[in-house]
């Protein structure tokens, strides 16, 4: 562009300078060796710039030739280059693609056509094509040779971490994050592996001061440096409360500042606070916690925050907590655990029904069957929440990349990554799908068995087992009871005596059956019009010796052992 401009300039003078002298006219005269020449200015003019033009055409001829055999071999050796970085193009994208046999052909066609000393490119696709053909110890080898060039360090650590992720030896990835993090701080995935490396190994500090320099280099936003450094406030905090309540305090509580909505955040400066006795501003902590997500650690820390509180005031406080997100699964387990432990069993049964109508969970089955341990005793009723624990939807837990803890981690344990741990309900487990709500309305449906005013039951002669068969699918109702009954109802009998069907007229025969098999309870009308088809068959545990007469008789009873 210059180069046009500045002819543009000298036409531009050449042009003013000619009609500049054509509106002056006017002789040159010239005398020489005796001899006096006359021409007109314009002549001169043309002839000066005439001769000025073939003097340059002349120099740029004699410098053409002079400078040809250094024009050539440039010429050649920028078309090698250009074939040299076209082959090793084609390298990188066979590498990529997975394509190690094109990669390793267009390695060799590199090698000739450029300079491997000077080209770390061909290094890398030499290293890439080891691992493509499943020789790691040459991958890790020429790696380990990059590290000797101060241009290559850096891709060789990322080449050797990468590897030792690849083989599972998370110690030594770490340490070459490590390493590639000291020489280069602004470098994203090393400065974030060296972190999780220092928050594995408990070094706190270390991990803030590597955070610090993250959000000095703007690797990472202010929120984002905000939440992660409340993450590590709140681990220190943690490992630190045992041993050193006191100190803990103003780390809690910056923690908590920074990230309100932290759980772990929150209990761990509530119990700092309870632990200086200052409720008021430890609960005032979990409260505003609990209004935006319930959790269960959140309201055991509440209604255990005074050592000296009666079971009634713990029942108190699990109440008021309740009140501020009602309605919430979290918040009636509270109140149920809370009245179970202060004997309300009739509350606790209450809001542990509420959750399993609205949330059914396997936390609810298992205190509703500890519940029905200590309202009733009965023990048929209790094995059944416990078997429906079983098929129930598991409860949310701190889960991070599909790992499940039981309590909360600073940091992911497969990747590493700071505020990786998420309250929810493993992924692995949404895709069981059990209908627990009319599973517990089948069983809310059967109450326990109750014996009738003013008459006692009679003891049974011979102990034995019975088994509710239907007359229409009687298979099925053997396998389905002998799959949901524990205990079964032990039914009076007299030693060799057939046995009889039991009759419709007995009023508590249906709530007998029931009691047995809750989960097949019918409508009243249903079951009277089934009465007469079931079967209540006794198997006693000695059955004694058959009279004469009935040795050759046929056994047409139905046995199950």
């Amino acid at each position: 562009m210059i180069k046009v401009l500045s002819f543009l300039v000298v036409v531009l003078v050449l042009g003013f300078g000619f009609a500049w002298l054509a509106d002056r006219p006017g002789d040159l005269v010239v005398t020489f060796a005796g001899m006096q020449h006359k021409v007109s200015l314009m002549v001169a003019a043309s002839a000066i710039v005439a001769l000025v033009a073939a003097v340059m055409l002349v120099w740029w001829i004699i410098k053409s030739v002079i400078g040809s055999p250094y024009a050539l071999r440039r010429h050649f050796r920028a078309r090698k280059r250009d074939r040299g970085y076209q082959s090793l193009s084609t390298g990188l994208i066979a590498a990529g693609a997975g394509d190690g046999q094109t990669a390793r052909r267009m390695i060799k066609q590199a090698e000739k056509l450029l300079n491997v000393d000077q080209e770390p490119l061909i290094k890398l696709l030499d290293a890439q094509a080891a691992m493509l053909e499943g020789r790691s110890d040459d991958a890790r080898a020429k790696f380990q040779a990059m590290l000797d060039d101060p241009e290559t360090k850096l891709l060789g650590l990322r080449g050797l971490y990468l590897e030792a992720q690849r083989l599972g030896a998370r110690d030594a990835s770490l340490q070459y994050a490590e390493q590639a993090a000291l020489l280069a701080p602004n470098v994203e995935w090393a400065s974030t592996a060296a972190l999780g490396q220092k928050t594995a190994h408990g070094d706190w500090d270390g991990a803030l001061e590597l955070l610090e320099s993250q959000k000095a280099t703007k690797q990472i936003d202010k929120d984002t440096a905000k939440r992660e450094r409340a993450v590590l406030l709140t681990a220190k905090a943690l490992d630190t409360f045992e041993s050193d309540p006191v100190g803990s305090k103003p780390i809690a509580i910056e923690a908590n500042k920074l990230a309100p909505d932290l759980i772990p955040a929150a209990i761990i400066a509530a119990k700092v606070l309870f632990q200086q006795a200052d409720l008021r501003k430890g609960s005032k902590i979990l409260e505003h916690v609990w209004k935006k997500q319930p959790h269960p650690e959140v309201a055991e820390t509440y209604v255990h925050a005074r050592l000296g509180d009666s079971v009634f005031d713990r029942l108190k406080r699990a109440r008021h907590l309740a009140s501020l997100y009602p309605h919430h699964a979290e918040s009636n387990l509270a109140i149920a655990h809370a009245a179970l432990a202060a004997g309300e069993l009739k509350e606790a049964r209450e809001a542990a029904e509420t959750v399993l109508r609205t949330a059914p969970r396997e936390s609810a089955y298992l205190l509703l069957a500890d519940i029905e341990e200590a309202q009733t005793g009965d023990q048929g009723r209790v094995r059944q929440w416990l078997s429906r624990a079983v098929k129930a939807p598991r409860d949310p837990a701190w889960t991070a990349d599909g790992y499940v803890s039981e309590r909360w981690a600073p940091a992911s344990p497969v990747t590493g990554k700071l505020n990786a741990f998420e309250w929810k309900v493993p992924v692995e487990q949404l895709g069981t799908v059990v209908d627990a709500r009319d599973d517990f309305d089948s069983a809310l449906a059967a109450k326990p068995v109750q014996s009738p005013p003013g008459r006692e039951a009679a003891e049974p002669l011979i102990p034995a087992k019975s088994v509710v068969v239907s007359a229409e699918k009687p298979a099925a109702r053997v396998v389905e009871a002998d799959a949901d009954i524990v205990d079964a109802e032990i039914v009076p009998v007299e030693p060799a005596v057939k046995p009889v069907a039991a009759k419709p007229e007995e009023p508590h025969a249906h709530e007998r059956i029931a009691s047995v098999l809750p989960s097949l309870t019918e409508t009243a009308p249903a079951a009277m019009q089934r009465e007469e088809e079931k079967l209540v068959i006794p198997v006693p545990d000695d059955p004694g010796v058959l009279a004469e007469d009935e040795e050759d008789r046929p056994n047409k009873k139905f046995r199950l052992f």
